[in-house]
Protein backbone atom coordinates (compact mmCIF):
# COMPACT_ATOMS: atom_id res chain seq x y z
CA UNK A 1 0.00 0.00 0.00
CA UNK A 2 1.54 3.28 -1.23
CA UNK A 3 2.00 6.48 1.45
CA UNK A 4 -1.11 8.20 -0.61
CA UNK A 5 -3.04 4.93 -0.74
CA UNK A 6 -2.94 4.63 3.09
CA UNK A 7 -3.37 8.67 3.59
CA UNK A 8 -5.96 8.33 2.36
CA UNK A 9 -7.59 5.14 3.87
CA UNK A 10 -7.10 7.29 7.06
CA UNK A 11 -8.53 10.29 6.03
CA UNK A 12 -11.98 8.22 5.19
CA UNK A 13 -11.68 6.38 8.48
CA UNK A 14 -11.92 10.29 10.29
CA UNK A 15 -14.67 11.22 8.07
CA UNK A 16 -16.80 8.25 8.70
CA UNK A 17 -15.67 8.55 12.43
CA UNK A 18 -17.00 11.79 12.46
CA UNK A 19 -20.42 11.43 11.25
CA UNK A 20 -22.64 10.98 14.32
CA UNK A 21 -25.61 8.08 14.64
CA UNK A 22 -29.15 8.54 13.45
CA UNK A 23 -30.82 10.81 14.71
CA UNK A 24 -28.09 12.82 16.49
CA UNK A 25 -26.90 16.18 15.21
CA UNK A 26 -23.49 16.75 14.76
CA UNK A 27 -21.03 18.24 16.66
CA UNK A 28 -18.61 21.37 15.94
CA UNK A 29 -16.00 19.54 16.50
CA UNK A 30 -16.99 16.42 14.44
CA UNK A 31 -18.00 19.11 11.44
CA UNK A 32 -14.13 20.31 11.94
CA UNK A 33 -13.07 17.03 11.76
CA UNK A 34 -14.76 16.23 8.86
CA UNK A 35 -14.31 19.56 7.07
CA UNK A 36 -10.24 18.82 7.30
CA UNK A 37 -10.33 15.25 6.52
CA UNK A 38 -12.51 16.18 3.48
CA UNK A 39 -9.63 18.85 2.56
CA UNK A 40 -7.08 16.41 2.87
CA UNK A 41 -8.71 13.97 0.74
CA UNK A 42 -9.37 16.44 -2.22
CA UNK A 43 -5.86 17.43 -1.93
CA UNK A 44 -4.84 13.79 -2.32
CA UNK A 45 -6.58 13.19 -4.92
CA UNK A 46 -6.19 16.58 -7.11
CA UNK A 47 -3.57 15.31 -9.40
CA UNK A 48 -5.56 12.17 -10.40
CA UNK A 49 -8.73 14.88 -10.76
CA UNK A 50 -6.53 16.79 -13.20
CA UNK A 51 -6.08 13.46 -15.03
CA UNK A 52 -9.49 12.63 -15.59
CA UNK A 53 -10.24 15.88 -16.80
CA UNK A 54 -8.14 16.03 -18.98
CA UNK A 55 -8.54 12.56 -20.30
CA UNK A 56 -12.53 12.96 -20.59
CA UNK A 57 -11.74 16.26 -22.73
CA UNK A 58 -13.52 18.73 -19.91
CA UNK A 59 -10.80 21.42 -19.96
CA UNK A 60 -13.11 23.77 -21.52
CA UNK A 61 -15.68 23.11 -18.60
CA UNK A 62 -12.74 23.17 -15.34
CA UNK A 63 -14.99 24.45 -13.01
CA UNK A 64 -17.83 22.05 -13.57
CA UNK A 65 -15.61 19.36 -13.53
CA UNK A 66 -13.99 19.75 -10.41
CA UNK A 67 -17.66 20.33 -8.68
CA UNK A 68 -18.51 16.87 -9.79
CA UNK A 69 -15.41 15.50 -9.42
CA UNK A 70 -15.81 16.73 -5.29
CA UNK A 71 -19.80 15.32 -5.59
CA UNK A 72 -18.10 12.12 -6.66
CA UNK A 73 -15.84 11.83 -3.45
CA UNK A 74 -18.18 13.16 -0.83
CA UNK A 75 -20.28 9.53 -2.76
CA UNK A 76 -17.70 7.22 -2.21
CA UNK A 77 -16.92 8.46 1.34
CA UNK A 78 -20.41 7.53 1.77
CA UNK A 79 -20.54 4.51 0.38
CA UNK A 80 -17.16 3.30 0.83
CA UNK A 81 -16.70 -0.10 2.28
CA UNK A 82 -13.23 -0.90 3.08
CA UNK A 83 -13.98 -4.95 3.15
CA UNK A 84 -14.62 -4.85 -0.75
CA UNK A 85 -12.02 -2.83 -2.20
CA UNK A 86 -9.53 0.31 -1.34
CA UNK A 87 -10.67 3.39 -1.58
CA UNK A 88 -8.48 4.92 -4.01
CA UNK A 89 -9.83 2.19 -6.15
CA UNK A 90 -13.27 2.80 -5.30
CA UNK A 91 -13.20 6.45 -5.65
CA UNK A 92 -11.89 6.27 -9.72
CA UNK A 93 -14.51 4.85 -10.11
CA UNK A 94 -16.99 7.27 -8.87
CA UNK A 95 -15.03 10.21 -10.39
CA UNK A 96 -14.87 8.90 -13.60
CA UNK A 97 -18.58 7.95 -13.48
CA UNK A 98 -19.56 11.81 -12.73
CA UNK A 99 -17.07 12.92 -15.36
CA UNK A 100 -18.79 11.10 -17.81
CA UNK A 101 -22.04 12.26 -16.84
CA UNK A 102 -21.14 15.75 -17.24
CA UNK A 103 -19.36 14.87 -20.40
CA UNK A 104 -22.74 13.80 -22.06
CA UNK A 105 -24.19 16.48 -21.41
CA UNK A 106 -22.00 19.01 -22.75
CA UNK A 107 -21.47 16.84 -25.87
CA UNK A 108 -25.50 16.75 -26.58
CA UNK A 109 -25.17 20.80 -27.46
CA UNK A 110 -23.17 19.09 -30.71
CA UNK A 111 -25.71 16.58 -31.53
CA UNK A 112 -27.85 18.61 -34.88
CA UNK A 113 -31.31 18.26 -33.07
CA UNK A 114 -29.44 20.81 -29.87
CA UNK A 115 -27.64 23.19 -33.05
CA UNK A 116 -30.87 23.44 -34.20
CA UNK A 117 -32.78 24.83 -31.08
CA UNK A 118 -29.36 26.64 -30.38
CA UNK A 119 -29.06 24.45 -27.29
CA UNK A 120 -25.93 25.17 -24.72
CA UNK A 121 -25.00 23.63 -21.85
CA UNK A 122 -24.11 26.15 -19.14
CA UNK A 123 -22.41 25.88 -15.73
CA UNK A 124 -24.13 25.05 -12.41
CA UNK A 125 -22.53 28.49 -10.99
CA UNK A 126 -23.65 30.61 -13.48
CA UNK A 127 -25.49 33.53 -12.51
CA UNK A 128 -29.07 34.84 -14.20
CA UNK A 129 -30.98 37.68 -13.30
CA UNK A 130 -33.99 37.11 -11.35
CA UNK A 131 -37.47 38.42 -11.17
CA UNK A 132 -36.36 41.28 -8.77
CA UNK A 133 -33.01 41.58 -10.37
CA UNK A 134 -30.80 40.09 -7.76
CA UNK A 135 -28.44 37.28 -9.19
CA UNK A 136 -30.01 34.13 -8.97
CA UNK A 137 -28.06 30.80 -9.55
CA UNK A 138 -29.41 28.44 -12.43
CA UNK A 139 -29.12 25.47 -9.77
CA UNK A 140 -31.74 27.55 -7.64
CA UNK A 141 -33.41 28.51 -10.33
CA UNK A 142 -34.50 24.68 -11.22
CA UNK A 143 -34.82 23.15 -7.72
CA UNK A 144 -37.96 21.63 -7.43
CA UNK A 145 -38.94 22.22 -4.04
CA UNK A 146 -41.81 19.35 -4.25
CA UNK A 147 -38.80 17.13 -5.02
CA UNK A 148 -38.17 15.98 -1.31
CA UNK A 149 -42.13 15.51 -0.53
CA UNK A 150 -42.73 13.61 -3.54
CA UNK A 151 -39.63 11.62 -2.87
CA UNK A 152 -40.21 10.27 0.94
CA UNK A 153 -44.34 9.85 -0.32
CA UNK A 154 -42.91 7.42 -2.75
CA UNK A 155 -40.58 5.52 -0.70
CA UNK A 156 -43.16 5.27 1.87
CA UNK A 157 -45.57 4.09 -1.39
CA UNK A 158 -43.51 1.48 -2.34
CA UNK A 159 -42.13 0.22 0.58
CA UNK A 160 -46.06 -0.40 2.15
CA UNK A 161 -46.67 -2.48 -0.82
CA UNK A 162 -43.83 -4.16 -0.85
CA UNK A 163 -44.70 -4.96 2.78
CA UNK A 164 -48.06 -5.95 1.85
CA UNK A 165 -46.89 -8.55 -0.36
CA UNK A 166 -44.99 -10.05 1.77
CA UNK A 167 -47.12 -10.28 4.51
CA UNK A 168 -50.03 -11.82 1.97
CA UNK A 169 -47.20 -14.17 0.79
CA UNK A 170 -46.46 -15.07 4.53
CA UNK A 171 -50.34 -15.68 4.50
CA UNK A 172 -51.29 -18.10 1.73
CA UNK A 173 -48.00 -20.08 2.79
CA UNK A 174 -49.56 -20.62 6.11
CA UNK A 175 -52.84 -21.52 5.22
CA UNK A 176 -51.07 -23.84 2.53
CA UNK A 177 -49.51 -25.77 5.19
CA UNK A 178 -52.12 -25.76 7.40
CA UNK A 179 -54.21 -27.59 4.64
CA UNK A 180 -51.92 -30.02 3.39
CA UNK A 181 -51.26 -31.22 7.58
CA UNK A 182 -55.54 -31.97 7.72
CA UNK A 183 -55.45 -33.63 4.01
CA UNK A 184 -52.33 -35.74 5.46
CA UNK A 185 -54.41 -36.47 8.51
CA UNK A 186 -57.48 -37.75 7.05
CA UNK A 187 -55.20 -39.70 4.93
CA UNK A 188 -54.05 -41.89 7.57
CA UNK A 189 -55.08 -45.21 8.11
CA UNK A 190 -57.26 -45.29 11.25
CA UNK A 191 -56.28 -46.85 13.99
CA UNK A 192 -58.68 -50.31 15.37
CA UNK A 193 -60.90 -49.70 17.52
CA UNK A 194 -60.92 -50.84 21.37
CA UNK A 195 -63.47 -53.73 19.90
CA UNK A 196 -61.09 -54.69 17.10
CA UNK A 197 -58.18 -54.81 18.83
CA UNK A 198 -59.65 -57.18 21.86
CA UNK A 199 -60.72 -59.65 18.49
CA UNK A 200 -57.05 -59.72 17.32
CA UNK A 201 -56.64 -56.58 14.78
CA UNK A 202 -54.10 -55.29 14.41
CA UNK A 203 -52.80 -51.32 14.26
CA UNK A 204 -51.63 -50.61 10.57
CA UNK A 205 -48.17 -49.64 11.04
CA UNK A 206 -47.50 -45.50 9.58
CA UNK A 207 -44.81 -45.54 7.15
CA UNK A 208 -43.74 -42.02 5.56
CA UNK A 209 -45.77 -39.50 4.30
CA UNK A 210 -49.20 -40.64 3.38
CA UNK A 211 -49.91 -40.29 0.23
CA UNK A 212 -51.74 -36.84 -0.66
CA UNK A 213 -55.28 -36.57 -2.42
CA UNK A 214 -55.01 -35.16 -6.12
CA UNK A 215 -57.97 -33.75 -5.84
CA UNK A 216 -57.96 -32.01 -2.37
CA UNK A 217 -54.70 -30.29 -3.06
CA UNK A 218 -56.49 -28.86 -6.45
CA UNK A 219 -59.28 -28.11 -3.94
CA UNK A 220 -56.69 -26.48 -1.58
CA UNK A 221 -54.74 -24.28 -4.49
CA UNK A 222 -58.09 -23.22 -5.77
CA UNK A 223 -59.42 -21.91 -2.47
CA UNK A 224 -56.17 -20.78 -1.75
CA UNK A 225 -56.09 -18.37 -4.67
CA UNK A 226 -59.73 -17.01 -4.35
CA UNK A 227 -58.58 -16.41 -0.53
CA UNK A 228 -55.07 -14.40 -2.34
CA UNK A 229 -57.55 -12.23 -4.68
CA UNK A 230 -59.81 -11.54 -1.87
CA UNK A 231 -56.72 -10.10 0.33
CA UNK A 232 -54.92 -8.33 -2.18
CA UNK A 233 -58.21 -6.64 -3.65
CA UNK A 234 -60.25 -5.94 -0.41
CA UNK A 235 -57.76 -5.08 2.20
CA UNK A 236 -54.75 -4.33 0.23
CA UNK A 237 -56.61 -2.48 -2.72
CA UNK A 238 -53.08 -3.95 -4.30
CA UNK A 239 -55.17 -5.64 -7.52
CA UNK A 240 -59.02 -4.98 -8.29
CA UNK A 241 -61.59 -7.77 -6.85
CA UNK A 242 -63.30 -9.69 -9.31
CA UNK A 243 -67.01 -10.80 -8.13
CA UNK A 244 -66.94 -12.91 -11.54
CA UNK A 245 -70.56 -13.97 -12.99
CA UNK A 246 -71.50 -14.13 -8.87
CA UNK A 247 -72.26 -10.81 -7.76
CA UNK A 248 -75.09 -11.29 -5.05
CA UNK A 249 -75.31 -10.50 -1.89
CA UNK A 250 -74.54 -13.50 -0.19
CA UNK A 251 -71.17 -13.95 -2.42
CA UNK A 252 -70.41 -10.70 -1.37
CA UNK A 253 -71.09 -11.95 2.61
CA UNK A 254 -68.94 -14.71 1.73
CA UNK A 255 -65.86 -12.23 0.18
CA UNK A 256 -66.56 -10.38 3.57
CA UNK A 257 -66.08 -13.45 6.03
CA UNK A 258 -63.08 -14.28 4.41
CA UNK A 259 -61.27 -11.15 4.26
CA UNK A 260 -62.28 -11.03 8.02
CA UNK A 261 -60.76 -14.03 9.31
CA UNK A 262 -57.71 -13.50 6.39
CA UNK A 263 -56.95 -10.12 8.63
CA UNK A 264 -57.09 -11.63 11.86
CA UNK A 265 -54.82 -14.53 10.74
CA UNK A 266 -52.25 -12.10 9.31
CA UNK A 267 -52.45 -10.13 12.05
CA UNK A 268 -51.04 -12.74 14.23
CA UNK A 269 -48.93 -13.85 11.58
CA UNK A 270 -47.51 -10.25 12.26
CA UNK A 271 -47.11 -10.64 15.61
CA UNK A 272 -45.05 -13.54 15.59
CA UNK A 273 -42.76 -12.55 12.34
CA UNK A 274 -39.98 -9.45 13.12
CA UNK A 275 -40.53 -8.97 9.89
CA UNK A 276 -43.70 -7.20 10.23
CA UNK A 277 -43.03 -5.83 14.01
CA UNK A 278 -44.24 -2.14 12.91
CA UNK A 279 -47.19 -3.43 11.48
CA UNK A 280 -48.36 -5.56 14.96
CA UNK A 281 -47.83 -2.17 16.68
CA UNK A 282 -49.53 -0.44 14.43
CA UNK A 283 -52.49 -2.66 15.35
CA UNK A 284 -51.82 -3.03 18.96
CA UNK A 285 -52.31 0.74 19.01
CA UNK A 286 -55.22 0.91 16.87
CA UNK A 287 -56.52 -2.05 18.82
CA UNK A 288 -56.30 -0.44 22.12
CA UNK A 289 -57.62 2.74 21.40
CA UNK A 290 -60.89 1.35 20.75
Amino acid sequence: MSKITAALETAVATVKANMPPDGQSQTRRQRAGVDQAFLRITKLIAPRIRHFIRQYGLTAHWDDAEQVCAIAIHRAIQAYDPEKAQFTTFVNWQIRGELQSLRFRVMTDQRPSARKVEATTVSLDAIAGGEDGEGLSVLASIADEDALERTEAGASEYLARSAMKALTETYVEHMRHSGLERIRRRAQPPKPTRAERANGAMAVRRTGRPVLDHAEVTELEDRLAHNRQIVEGRLFELAPLDFGDDDSVLARERIRQVAKRAAKTMGDLAGMDPRFALMAEYREAMLSAH
